[in-house]
């Protein structure tokens, strides 16, 4: 590790970042507050949601509605919840904000934006501002030169420290960390199938019960963004914009499960130089974890069993606190060049967790 580096983070040892989350009560917001009870870098200073919630102790606000395993944080429990519309009451409490609200995607767009150029960075779980040019959609450890376009969209808002960067979605993360160590062997086709869990819907079994004993083989824009949002990560910065790479081609099927989390993928993949299978497990080992000092990243970013039935929702989602990803089944295919499947812990990876990540990185990188 380079010093320069490794005194950034000496130094966010010892500093705590004043943060807020906005969209707090609902799922993802929720997940955000567990992650960040007691985080290093990262003290909660504001919960912010709806005007509906605004005014009220953040456990009267929440309610009956939590929604996670894990109970509610004592600390958060008699917080007063601000409404996201009065960004000047936010604005002196926090460094920086989490968004993961649930509204219209011009109106979330708008409401970024809005604390952006108010000078409040925001990291974003939303997807409306995914495919703004100047945005970086970000998983540190694939596309982290990316951040360097916020310079660029600095200039367009008009802010010297207010910005917007972006988590891409959850179900990607199921196998595009798996291809990304296969990138230099050159993949020209892609086809992939996620069988994506209903957290992933910001639901519980309690409240959509006609998912128990059942498989939905539709999930609205889901195909699109996971056919297109890998080639964005896997693009590069030109002129001040993110330009997507032209390839591989990719295709998807998306499907809802019964499961509570963890979004799994079946993926076969041909190649424009085929590697062997010893070729692509070495590619995985050697990938290894590229932000590994921050205080979310996993130990490994992608890890292969060996074992023919891994790897599994249940038992492997949790991996490194749920922030690496698991692959399993490699295997030579009649068709394809090779198959394999990959899993991700959707609301911990795919949502809050590799939001606080890209946190993270953008603190160490002093864009925060």
């Amino acid at each position: 590790m380079k010093q320069g580096r490794k005194d950034i983070i000496m130094q966010n040892q010892h500093k705590k970042y004043k943060v807020g989350v906005i969209g707090a009560t609902g799922m993802v917001g929720q997940r955000f507050l567990t992650l960040l009870e007691n985080h290093p870098w990262f003290e909660v200073t504001a919960l912010v949601a709806s005007a509906r919630s605004a005014g009220q102790k953040y456990s009267e606000a929440v309610g009956s509605r939590w929604k996670l395993a894990a109970p509610m944080p004592e600390k958060f429990k008699d917080m007063i919840v601000m409404n996201a519309e009065d960004i000047e009451s936010v604005k002196p409490l926090v460094d920086f904000v989490f968004c993961a609200v649930n509204m219209k995607k011009d109106e979330i767009k708008a409401l970024e934006e809005a604390y952006a150029k108010a000078e409040i960075p925001v990291v974003s779980n939303n997807s409306a501002n995914r495919w703004t040019p100047d945005v970086p959609m970000v998983i540190p450890e694939i596309n982290a030169a990316h951040l360097e376009v916020i310079e660029a969209q600095r200039a367009r808002l008009g802010t010297k420290k207010g910005f917007i960067a972006v988590k891409p979605n959850c179900s990607i993360q199921s196998y595009v960390p798996a291809l990304t160590p296969l990138l230099k062997f050159k993949p020209t086709l892609v086809v992939a199938t996620t069988y994506q869990a209903i957290s992933g819907a910001g639901k519980t079994f309690n409240e959509w019960p006609e998912m128990i004993d059942n498989v939905i083989p539709y999930i609205g824009g889901e195909e699109e963004k996971s056919e297109k949002e890998p080639l964005r990560i896997w693009g590069e910065v030109k002129d001040g914009e993110i330009v997507s790479a032209v390839s591989p081609k990719i295709t998807t099927q998306c499907i809802r499960v019964p499961v509570t989390d963890g979004h799994t993928a079946a993926v076969f993949v041909n190649f424009e130089n085929k590697p062997t299978l010893d070729d692509i497990k070495q590619a995985w080992v050697d990938f290894g974890s590229p932000v590994k000092g921050l205080p979310s990243a996993p130990e490994q970013f992608v890890t292969y069993f060996e074992e023919p039935d891994r790897p599994q929702a249940r038992l492997d989602r949790d991996i490194y606190g749920g922030m690496g990803v698991t692959v399993g089944r490699l295997r030579e295919d009649s068709v394809f060049d090779y198959k394999f499947v990959g899993l991700s812990h959707n609301t911990l990876r795919g949502a809050a967790g590799g939001a606080v990540l890209i946190a993270e990185l953008l603190c160490e990188k002093g864009y925060i």
